[in-house]
């Protein structure tokens, strides 16, 4: 019996024993675990700062360069072609502009409806006379009004005065749309020969700086060739950008005299057939 118990005990006390060192190696490796997780929980939290830290950097550089990508060139070329001839031809883009834009306002202005004022002048002259009709081209704004206004002005003397009056006044207006597109086409052709100046001023530049290092090395003459070049680019530009706008109060002052032209017949047959009544 004694044996039992002693055996029992000893059995106890090794169970006790082996359950401590299962629990102790449970805890150690639980906790060893847990420091790896927060170490590898530290390093993806500085990669992660890192690479936030990168990209921000990567944006600031891109939104830098994207800054100064188009103001900073623009700037340097000015500087490097020379300011001499850079000012004259942003001088001409300048004046070309102003008098290009205010050419635009003024003709879209001079746009009139020629069948809407048609119509009004028809309706003006069987209900009111001639004096309701003059009084429709007064409120009406546009060169087509103020030849019929002319017109009707003179209605008393006869249809052929009438008709002598409308083309004569007719080339009035026209020489107003027209008014400013000269010198337009003047700034058109003088910002390219600005531009040539200066290539050949750069060119003289490039030559001189030769004759006085006394060698033909591409550095030597690298200077003077890119003012060359930089001024007569600038002139090209400058003249493309006022070619457009020619063009265009061109093609509308053609589109309202061709408008003029009918109107004015339309007109003449209305006064022809109200002078019969």
């Amino acid at each position: 019996m004694k044996k039992l118990l002693a055996l029992i005990a000893v059995f106890a006390m090794l169970t006790l024993g082996v359950s401590q060192n299962i629990v102790a190696q449970e805890e150690t490796a639980t906790t060893a675990n847990q420091e790896n997780v927060d170490q590898q929980t530290e390093e993806n939290v500085e990669q992660q700062e890192a690479t936030e830290a990168t990209e921000e950097v990567a944006n600031e550089d891109e939104e830098v360069i994207e800054s100064t990508t188009f103001h900073a060139q623009v700037k340097k070329k000015f500087i490097e072609g020379g300011a001499a001839f850079m000012s004259f031809v942003i001088l001409a883009l300048i004046f070309g502009l102003a008098i290009a834009i205010e050419r635009v306002i003024y003709l879209n202005m001079s746009t009139t409806n020629t069948k809407k004022l048609l119509a009004g002048v028809e309706e003006a002259l069987e209900k009111g006379g001639v004096d309701a009709a003059k009084e429709v081209c007064r409120n009406t704004r546009g060169p087509i009004a103020s030849i019929f206004y002319q017109g009707f002005d003179r209605f008393d003397h006869g249809i052929e005065v009438v008709e002598k009056s409308i083309i004569s006044y007719g080339s009035v207006q026209m020489g107003l749309l027209e008014k400013g597109l000269s010198w337009l086409s003047l700034f058109i052709g003088l910002a390219p020969m600005l531009g040539f100046m200066g290539t050949v001023i750069g060119m003289i530049d490039a030559f001189d700086q030769i004759q006085t290092a006394g060698d033909i090395s591409p550095a030597v003459v690298a200077g003077g060739i890119k003012i060359a070049l930089i001024t007569t680019v600038s002139g090209l530009i400058v003249a493309m950008i006022l070619q457009v706008f020619y063009n265009y109060c061109v093609a509308k002052v053609d589109s309202i005299v061709n408008n003029m032209e009918d109107a004015s017949v339309s007109l003449l047959d209305i006064l022809v057939e109200y002078k019969k009544k």
